[in-house]
C-alpha cells in the first residue's frame, strides 16, 4: 500500500522564504524555469519527490540552504 501524504514528515518552507524575499510563486517559477504548477505541488506539500537540480535550482535562486528549504516534522 503506498503511503499517504499524512505518512510524510517533510514540511516544505517556501512560502516563508519567498514572502521574507518580497516574492511571488509566479516570479520564481520564471526565474528558475520550473512551471508554477510544480512549484504550487510543492509549496502546498503534495509532493512525493523533488529533483537535486530542482532543488539546487531553488536553493542557488533564493541564496539558501536546502534545510532552509525543508524540514523534517516528527
Amino acid at each position: 500500500m503506498a503511503p499517504s501524504e499524512a505518512d510524510y514528515n517533510i514540511v516544505v518552507h517556501l512560502d516563508e522564504l519567498l514572502a521574507s524575499r518580497g516574492m511571488t510563486l509566479t516570479e520564481l517559477a520564471d526565474a528558475v524555469d520550473i512551471t508554477i504548477v510544480n512549484l504550487s505541488i510543492l509549496k502546498n506539500g503534495r509532493a512525493r519527490a523533488i529533483r537535486f537540480s530542482t532543488l539546487s535550482a531553488l536553493c542557488e535562486f533564493l541564496g539558501c540552504q536546502p534545510g532552509e528549504l525543508l524540514s523534517y516534522r516528527s
